[in-house]
């Protein structure tokens, strides 16, 4: 039989052969990245977006609150109130230069900015050193929390101002009794915050731990601590605009120098410069060490997201 002839066949591309076009000339590829460059990449670019993110913040914010002393400006210069209510930006800024260059009322500023900085960390302190443990001891023990929530739920609704009467009577005017109250003001808000974190660990935890053969101390370290460290975190970024609230309300009564003793005195003056000087650097005092908090949240909780 006549063998019939043999059809020649395009050789097979492999992995290692360059892919052709449709004239059969080379075309040249680009080689896939690993998975950890891709990884890697993709990691650079969220950077990126965080940082570009984080500068339009900042600028929406500086945008913010330069819009905000525009505004005053003109509604000082429109005397839409008068200067004596309403003074300037400008006259703000001369009462400032003023208080660090000569105080007032025989105080500078930079003293009673320190005496009420210290007063409010002893006492804020305190409360969380008090009330973190005193939190864990109620969510734990049904017999604790029935002894002491009744007296913390009588003492929390009490607004402050009620309490230094009584303080100052028994601890005189030093700075005993404004320690204590930023302590008593604030203490129930770190318990409540503490005691919501540990009824808020899932069960789940707790049984995986158990079946796991952990004890009582390795599930409190490994499972409850950090399932209620993010409840503290937020019970003490609360509770520092209240230790100021109660700090300010000690000082407007009981004190002779101090940020709300400065903004009390110069208020009966009618210098009302000087009283939004001293409301100015409270806010700025308070923002900052609600900034500490967060930084430390941040590093004692990291897998929590902040806003």
């Amino acid at each position: 039989m006549p063998v019939p002839p043999e059809v020649p066949q395009e050789p097979r591309a492999t992995a290692n052969d360059p892919q052709r076009g449709t004239d059969g000339s080379p075309v040249a590829t680009v080689p896939t990245p690993p998975p950890l460059a891709q990884a890697v990449a993709m990691e650079e670019r969220a950077s990126m977006g965080r940082r570009v993110g984080g500068h339009l913040h900042r600028a929406a914010t500086l945008l913010a609150l330069v819009a905000a002393i525009a505004l005053w400006q003109i509604v000082s210069v429109l005397h839409i109130f008068p200067p004596i209510a309403l003074p300037s930006p400008v006259a703000v800024w001369k009462a400032l230069v003023l208080l660090l260059t000569q105080g007032y009322g025989g105080h500078g500023l930079l003293a009673d900015i320190w005496i009420s900085f210290v007063r409010i960390v002893i006492g804020f302190v305190g409360a969380v050193l008090l009330g973190v443990p005193i939190g864990l001891a109620m969510a734990r023990s049904a017999l604790v929390f029935k002894i002491i929530d009744p007296f913390m739920q009588f003492i929390r609704p009490v607004p402050p101002l009620a309490y230094i009467p009584l303080l100052v009577v028994w601890f005189g005017i030093g700075e005993l009794p404004k320690v204590l109250l930023i302590l008593v003001g604030t203490l129930p808000v770190i318990i409540i915050g503490t005691i919501s974190g540990v009824k808020g660990t899932p069960d789940l935890r707790l049984s995986v731990a158990r079946t796991l053969g952990a004890s009582e101390t390795q599930i409190f370290r490994y499972v409850i601590l950090p399932s209620v460290l993010p409840e503290i975190f937020t019970a003490m970024r609360v509770g520092i605009g209240v230790a100021w609230t109660c700090l300010v309300a000690a000082e407007l009564i009981a004190a002779d120098v101090g940020l709300g003793w400065l903004v009390q005195y110069a208020g009966q003056a009618l210098q009302v410069a000087f009283v939004i000087v001293g409301i100015i650097v409270i806010g700025i005092l308070g923002y900052g060490m609600e900034m500490v908090i967060r930084l430390i949240e941040k590093r004692a909780v990291p897998w929590r997201g902040h806003a």
